[in-house]
């Protein structure tokens, strides 16, 4: 009788205990590739925006100012001398308070214009690939084209002007000191508003239909159906379009300088970004538009964190 001698079964590899990781993954994380992938834009973010950001800081702290090509010059630590400076400025403050007026018009016009549009564009209605096309073709529209329409249509001698007749107002849109920033507001709404309804319809499609269709068998008018379906439907879609209509309208610059020639009448409609721009680069002082930028920045942080509470509640 023969017997057959079998291997020994290989003893199992030791097992790396719970919780320890290798070096690389503590670093980049379970899937490296990912952080492959956003390296790119990673890098684009820190070059474009964190270094100048980073830049104007250090500027608004120092008596900065612009130089010949090669030149070295002292620029002194200087504390908050520019903040206070631009703090005292009646013309920055008066470009706060206009941004004030425009955000208080246009990102509430915004939000609302946007969701019953993209509410309307959702449903299954005749040419509804044609409206959505012409609410997006404003945004993908050059802003100086824009203008130049807006000024045919709105200037003292413009055709609006001359449809209303003795009831167009006196000054004209574009010089009154009370209607220039509303005005400013409306057309910023109209020419971004097909951006947030793609955002609106987007976030439309992951409403699911059954609550509609388990509302109406209740008896719910469309009305409600908005209001307790939609609007809870699309809450994160609001919070996204609301900080981002806030922080265009920081950044309001192109409008008050093309529409009423630098933000007249006698700054009625100028932005603290054209304020910036105005103190930096035509008079030549970077450290207090650095001082305004860093101011402007932390206040559309803080708006945007005020905001985001109330609408991020379950």
């Amino acid at each position: 009788m023969t017997t057959t001698a079998t291997a020994p079964a290989p003893a199992p590899a030791p097992r790396r205990a719970p919780g320890r990781r290798s070096g690389l993954s503590r670093v980049f994380g379970r899937q490296p590739l990912g952080i492959a992938f956003a390296a790119p834009y990673a890098i684009f973010l820190a070059a474009v925006f964190a270094w100048p950001l980073g830049l104007a800081v250090w500027i608004s702290f120092h008596d900065y100012f612009f130089t010949a090509p090669g030149a070295s010059v002292p620029k002194p630590f200087v504390g908050f001398d520019n903040y206070a400076t631009v703090l005292s400025d009646p013309d920055v403050r008066r470009s706060f308070y206009n941004v004030g007026i425009f955000l208080l018009i246009n990102v509430p016009l915004t939000v609302v214009l946007a969701l019953l549009l993209a509410n309307a564009l959702n449903a299954p209605i005749r040419g509804r690939t044609f409206f959505r096309s012409s609410f997006y073709v404003p945004y993908i529209t050059a802003s100086v084209a824009c203008v130049a329409v807006w000024l045919f249509l709105f200037s003292e001698g413009g055709m609006v002007n001359q449809v209303l007749g003795k009831f167009a107002p006196d000054p004209s849109w574009l010089v009154n000191s009370t209607l220039a920033m509303p005005f400013i507001a409306v057309f910023v709404t109209w020419k971004q508003l097909g951006l947030y309804i793609l955002l609106y319809l987007a976030a439309l499609q992951a409403v699911p239909k059954e609550l509609y269709e388990s509302s109406s068998v209740d008896g719910a008018t469309k009305w409600q159906q908005l209001r307790h379906v939609t609007i809870p439907g699309v809450r994160p879609a609001t919070t996204l379009i609301v900080i981002l209509a806030t922080i265009t309208g920081a950044n309001l610059f192109t409008e008050p300088d093309l529409l009423t020639n630098g933000g007249g009448p006698d700054g009625a409609s100028a932005s603290p970004v054209l304020v910036m721009y105005q103190k930096g680069i035509e008079q030549g002082n970077p450290d207090v538009a650095s001082a305004i930028g860093v101011i402007l920045v932390a206040a559309v942080l803080l708006i945007s964190l005020i905001n985001r509470r109330p609408l991020e509640r379950d």
